[in-house]
């Protein structure tokens, strides 16, 4: 069973219901459910359903208050009031961060845009909806950010508001408000704002259950007296999104923002190239990237000819997107030809070094149905060896490797987002099965980071999905160190950018050794010791397999990109890439998880001409495997496969 508590709805997303703790003495219990009393109180104030109250709620920000401290979209509080003045005014585009060149073909110049930020202009509705809020009740502005029963107030009174101008009662039932709950999301468009009323309403019908970051108890009891009302849309002047050349699932919003495919020059043009995908060449993953940016900013950028691309981007506030680019053509975005080839790229509204500037529910789950909607077109299984983070994916050759990225970072939930999906990660072998998967409890795993703000500074404790590896199985044992990262030999540090020492929620490792508390994996060539006590693990035991070094073998060389051999290239025109291996070494005696079986592959497409595009495909064979934090590849011939099994 998984590890996390509680129970999954079934909705055709399933929802994750987190028990409530047991509670102690009376005070205490009282204590404990202020939230859900201040819900009473605010619904019965401005004659807006609890139901309704809660399921809104949810959808935001799952009852948590976050401190006081803004979303990405600047939303404050359980109600996700929006006020992001200030907040978006520290944007700066991953894509134009550091020097990776996200298209990651080494046959070509490298391309690292410059990316200049579009002027902003006046913000959109959706992003201020606090101070109305502060109109509408009298409260402060400073009060609805950081006082949750206030903030519930703001959210009813816009409510209220809301179902007011679609000429509807202050009514007992929920589905008199589908209009007022569709007119919350701040969506501009039909499409976006039906879907996040249909999510509500799921809510609504399936109810949810759990402890908020403050510690308090909340839950919303299921019912089937609520039904969406499309038509209750009608008159609310909604746009309609030009999505007819989406490739979304019909439970979605999804419009279309197309990149832009311009020539500029011989040999010059952007920011994608056409493809034959998936008849010429597989798509094997899905990869996870956060925007570092606004919605409107991203926007701005992905129709920049001289910009990157991806393939979609997903909104905060209500979890609209936009597709950018075709899937059977490959979007920039990786850092990795050899993954950007066979990969799927989603660009979440986020910042990776802020854990306060949270991910919305709405999000998570409207990414959450894309990926499903993904894995099942192209028969991509729903585990971390497909469904990528940007920042586990390997550095093509050994000069790439610092130049990587590194988000969407260690306040990603995966077990969350996998839990979305109806694939959460759990115990799947005894003790000796040989494997172990990462799995912490991600609200009360929070480990320490330094650097989201400035260079050294403390970041602020918050829940992770990232564990720490040591030399020893001691926490004042030196990290371990990761000579891609550092050639020098350097130490890897606690930077939140920082991936030489640490694993993540859903990889899996073959066991090492184990010795009380600790547990040692095998890890970038090294034995790697991370804390993982009974009381609170921060892993499971896994089956699987596994790959060593053939016998005979002392070392075997790691790949971060599966290419052929040079024979396979002969006849075609095209010159041979280089089969570079990173300067990691797998060692005898040393075990790996293993991910697919694949033959070496190159797909070239240097030119805006599509015609002389080809897949070029070897004998030679590869295994995809979890090396560090990133994954890595080896030759089928250079090792064994053996099965781990508990």
């Amino acid at each position: 069973m998984p590890r996390t508590t509680g129970a999954i709805a079934t909705a055709a997303l399933l929802l994750p219901l987190i028990a409530a703790a047991p509670s102690g003495s009376t005070e205490a219990q009282a204590a404990d459910s202020r939230l859900q009393r201040a819900f009473g109180a605010a619904a019965a104030e401005y004659q807006v359903p609890q139901s309704v109250l809660l399921a809104v709620s949810y959808l935001q920000s799952r009852w948590d208050a976050h401190a006081g401290a803004p979303s990405v979209a600047g939303g404050y509080g359980p109600m996700h009031l929006t006020d992001a003045a200030t907040a978006l005014k520290r944007e700066a585009p991953h894509h134009s961060e550091g020097a990776e060149d996200a298209r990651g073909d080494t046959s070509r110049p490298a391309r690292v845009p410059e990316a200049k930020l579009p002027e902003t202009g006046e913000l959109p509705a959706r992003l201020r909806t606090l101070p109305r809020a502060a109109e509408l009740t009298g409260l402060s502005a400073e009060s609805l950010r950081s006082d949750s029963a206030a903030n519930l107030r703001g959210g009813a009174a816009l409510l209220a508001e809301a179902q007011r101008k679609a000429g509807k009662p202050l009514s007992d039932d929920p589905s008199d408000w589908y209009a007022a709950v569709a007119a919350y999301s701040g969506a501009d468009d039909e499409a976006s704002a039906a879907s996040y009323a249909n999510e509500v309403f799921a809510v609504i019908r399936d109810g949810a259950a759990r402890t908020t970051d403050a510690g308090q108890r909340v839950a919303l009891t299921p019912t089937d007296a609520a039904s969406p009302d499309a038509a209750q849309l009608e008159g609310l002047g909604l746009r309609r999104a030009a999505a007819g050349a989406t490739e979304c699932p019909k439970t979605v919003s999804c419009e279309w923002i197309p990149a832009p495919y311009e020539e500029f020059g011989e040999g010059d043009y952007g920011n994608h190239d056409k493809a034959d995908r998936p008849s010429d060449q597989s798509i094997d993953y899905i990869v996870v990237h956060d925007t570092e940016g606004s919605w409107d900013t991203t926007l701005k950028l992905v129709q920049d000819p001289t910009y990157v691309s991806w393939q979609y981007t997903l909104r905060a506030t209500d979890g609209h997107i936009a597709q950018h680019v075709k899937l059977k053509d490959v979007a920039w975005h990786a850092g990795n030809w050899a993954v950007n080839s066979k990969s799927v790229g989603l660009e979440h509204e986020g910042f990776l070094t802020a854990p306060d500037t949270w991910y919305t529910e709405a999000m998570y789950r409207s990414s959450a149905r894309l990926v499903k909607y993904l894995s099942k077109r192209y028969d991509i299984p729903l585990d971390r060896q497909h469904i990528l983070g940007h920042d586990t994916v390997p550095g093509p050759t050994s000069a790439n490797i610092p130049l990587m990225h590194t988000d969407p970072g260690p306040y990603w939930d995966w077990q969350h987002y996998f839990t979305l999906m109806g694939k959460p990660f759990h115990r799947s072998a005894s003790p000796s099965g040989g494997l172990v998967t990462i799995l912490p409890e991600y609200d009360e795993h929070t480990p320490e980071f330094t650097g989201c703000t400035k260079a050294g500074e403390k970041c602020p404790a918050h829940g992770s999905s990232a564990v720490r590896v040591y030399t020893a199985p001691r926490e004042d044992a030196p990290l371990i160190k990761d000579i891609g990262l550092r050639p020098g030999g350097g130490p890897s540090t606690i930077g939140v950018n920082d991936l030489g020492s640490r694993v993540s929620t859903g990889q899996r490792y073959a066991v090492a050794e184990r010795k009380g508390d600790w547990t040692a994996i095998w890890y970038l060539g090294q034995k790697a010791w991370f804390k993982n006590p009974k009381k609170q693990p921060t892993a499971v035991d896994a089956a699987g397999s596994v790959i060593t070094p053939k016998a005979g073998k002392t070392e075997v060389p790691v790949y971060g990109r599966a290419y052929p051999e040079e024979a396979a290239y002969e006849g075609t025109g095209i010159a041979p890439q280089p089969v570079s291996p990173l300067p990691y070494k797998l060692l005898a005696g040393q075990k790996y998880a293993t991910g697919d079986k694949m033959p070496g592959e190159y797909y070239f497409s240097p030119t805006f001409d599509v015609t002389g595009h080809k897949v070029v495909r070897g004998k030679d064979q590869y295994y995809e495997i979890q090396f560090g934090h990133r994954i890595a590849y080896v030759r089928a011939a250079d090792v064994d496969v053996r099965s781990s099994r508990g």
